[in-house]
């Protein structure tokens, strides 16, 4: 690299000439920036970093194993769950379960219960949207691992997913255990067993379950 042009530069800034100890440190401070290139090689521009793989979308929240919620089954759920009870103002307030007889569990926005939810909370579509990410994010991770390895299609994970949204039965269920047996066709039936909210069979339920059948079945 020619050095001159730079100490001529500022040697008429300084309107006078360098000391040794001068030229020492402009030398030093031309080797640091350059990377100590030679005489006529420019430095090269810094290597732009790789491109990031985009972000996955909150349908995709991954957990072990590598299991994810395909967008299938997040519009099952959202089908199902709806966004409920919308306020003149856009925002969302907390409801009591429709087929329980006490009420319970307060709801929310897509479906979202828990010790934050009860009667008079309000929330806005963004903080409804944020809960069911971080929501499935749960359930996912609870899927994958109580499938583990057994042979399992992305659609039937989504309705499983679905079913234990809904009912955190995933474990427990005679549908799980034949899931990990590998015994399909029986476990797409118990789907339809799971229609009753205190003893009572609901509509909506035996419509969900319907759709939750269908999607595990789907190739």
């Amino acid at each position: 690299m020619n050095r001159k042009p730079i100490f001529d530069a500022v040697r008429q800034m300084l309107d006078r000439s360098f000391t040794q100890a001068e030229v020492d440190a402009l030398d030093d401070a031309i080797d640091l920036a350059t990377g100590g290139l030679s005489a006529g090689l420019a430095p090269q521009p810094p290597a732009q970093a790789a491109p990031q793989p985009a972000p996955k979308p909150a349908a995709a929240e991954e957990a072990d194993g590598g299991f994810s919620l395909g967008e299938p089954g997040a519009a099952l759920i959202k089908k199902w769950e709806g966004c409920a009870k919308r306020l003149a103002d856009g925002t969302f307030t907390a409801y009591p379960d429709p087929g329980s007889t006490d009420g319970r569990p307060w709801t929310i926005g897509w479906g979202s219960t828990g010790a934050d939810v009860s009667r008079g909370v309000v929330w806005t579509q963004q903080q409804c949207d944020a809960r069911f990410t971080k929501d499935m994010g749960r359930y996912v991770k609870a899927v994958a691992d109580f499938v583990g390895s057994a042979p399992t299609t992305q659609n039937q994970f989504d309705a499983l997913v679905s079913f234990h949204y809904n009912t955190g039965a995933i474990g427990s269920s005679t549908l799980g255990k034949l899931h990990k047996k590998g015994q399909f066709a029986e476990a797409q039936k118990e789907f339809g067993k799971w229609i009753f909210n205190d003893g009572r069979p609901m509509n909506g339920l035996k419509s969900r379950r319907a759709d939750e059948a269908k999607l595990y079945a789907t190739v």
